[in-house]
């Protein structure tokens, strides 16, 4: 199986990777990174909006090129309040070559109030560096969320969980279509 992922960041890469390989065999998976045409920093919609143009940007970069893949996939983060708490919430999207799509959320943490307008205003690694001042042990190991969990969770889990959810249209067949 032939899987493109819209990042270059070995994090996401390998947590998309742990997600496929938990019911396929034989993947062959590529990053590549194009843009998602949100903020650099997304805001509630513009999670999943970001996820699905990578996607479709994806989709156009291999087409240009010539290269054929089974599955498509991106992952956007970004915070989020729609629950009425400031969360950061991870969204994964996936689209086969037929065009049929599917998405799905890993865990989401939550952002004290009082640092949320700053996480919108630079992004959550600004805000964590000035806090934490650690970013080369962040950014080396496994994201924020690994600093924050006290080195229980990674990015590279809650990308896997994330890409888990959206696969489930996919491995559960018309059932779940």
């Amino acid at each position: 199986m032939k899987v493109l992922v819209a990042t270059k960041n070995q994090g996401k890469i390998e947590g998309a990777k742990r997600a496929l390989e938990n019911y396929f065999t034989d993947i062959e998976i590529s990053g590549i990174p194009v843009e998602s045409n949100v903020s650099e920093q997304p805001v509630n919609d513009e999670i999943y909006l970001g996820a699905k143009n990578r996607v479709k940007n994806l989709k156009k970069y291999a087409q240009e090129n010539n290269i054929k893949a089974d599955l498509y996939l991106s992952i956007e983060s970004g915070i989020d309040n729609t629950l009425g708490k400031w969360m950061i919430t991870n969204i994964a999207a996936i689209e086969d070559d037929k065009g049929f799509e599917s998405w799905g959320t890993g865990p989401s943490f939550p952002v004290p109030d009082r640092l949320a307008q700053d996480v919108i205003d630079t992004n959550l690694s600004e805000v964590m560096n000035k806090i934490f001042d650690k970013d080369d042990e962040r950014h080396n190991k496994g994201g924020g969320i690994q600093m924050l969990t006290h080195d229980k969770i990674s990015r590279i889990d809650i990308t896997e969980m994330a890409f888990v959810m959206a696969l489930t249209k996919y491995i559960n067949g018309e059932s779940w279509r």
